[in-house]
């Protein structure tokens, strides 16, 4: 994710990473991957650290930036340590792109539930036993929420669709004033499968509506990959973190999350009509 996002820019990059699975990966002290300028921000201040980059290049180069800010977030960073930080970002304008890599949990510190977390999965603080069937309720509307603030430019993506991937990064960063890009990223030690299928999940996410791949340019909905649907117990089953669903005395909770992936799409189809949702 992070290779395609660079090389879908045009410009010198800066990136922001805010504490989470990129950060530990890429930069194990005292070594780094990165071959841009890179600075590690908290969990909840990386966007107010890219406010001051942009502020900073802007003051040099005559009210506009020279160079492509981009910061990564995982889903803990970005839907709930570091909201406060990102929508006052949003809200002041900056100009940088934000992505978000969601993989629905806070991974990097022990599996523990997030706003991302959807219903009935299992973490560690929502386990699975006779009295809990995994997290209840449903997972929070980034986009919505990016929305929220009149922003130009908002996305989805997924790691199976390069393509998709690339041009969105691309059209993100030609925007003036912040866009945000919301990637959906399984995790094999939190999702529970196989690291070899990776890229098959973030695809069956996209074919079965689990995560609809779309966007959002000033105002005007438009999705980029129109699935022929395949059921939603292909994705779901092939992850531990939903086993319990499949059994007798959890199909209440299997049917929630069914209808709420089902509610998204109906939604988003209507938005993407121009109409008003439903929901």
């Amino acid at each position: 994710m992070a290779r395609m996002t660079l090389k879908s820019l045009n410009r010198p990059a800066v990136v922001v990473n805010a504490t989470g699975c990129l950060e530990v990966a890429s930069t194990i002290y005292p070594y780094t991957a990165w071959s841009v300028p890179w600075v590690h921000g908290l969990f909840e201040n990386a966007p107010a650290i890219a406010s001051g980059i942009e502020t900073y290049l802007k003051s040099r180069n005559g009210g506009k930036a020279d160079a492509d800010i981009v910061v990564f977030g995982g889903d803990g960073g970005t839907f709930d340590i570091g909201l406060q930080a990102l929508s006052g970002a949003l809200e002041r304008k900056h100009d940088f792109v934000y992505i978000c890599y969601d993989n629905e949990a806070y991974m990097n510190t022990g599996i523990q539930r997030s706003s991302a977390t959807p219903e009935g999965a299992w973490t560690t603080t929502t386990p699975v036993g006779s009295v809990s069937a995994g997290k209840t309720g449903p997972k929070k509307d980034l986009i919505a929420f990016g929305l929220a603030h009149h922003i130009y430019y908002a996305a989805t993506a997924s790691v199976a669709y390069w393509s998709d991937f690339i041009t969105k990064v691309q059209k993100a960063a030609q925007v003036e004033g912040p866009a945000l890009v919301h990637v959906i990223s399984p995790c094999p030690l939190g999702w529970r499968f196989k690291t070899d299928q990776t890229i098959q999940l973030a695809r069956l996410a996209v074919q079965t509506r689990y995560f609809p791949l779309y966007e959002v340019e000033k105002g005007r909905y438009k999705l980029t990959v129109n699935p022929l649907p395949h059921p939603v117990d292909d994705f779901l089953k092939m992850q531990g973190r939903f086993s319990h669903l499949f059994q007798p005395e959890n199909a209440e909770h299997l049917a929630t999350l069914k209808a709420q992936i089902e509610e998204h799409w109906t939604a988003l189809q209507e938005l993407c009509q121009g109409k008003h949702p439903t929901w």
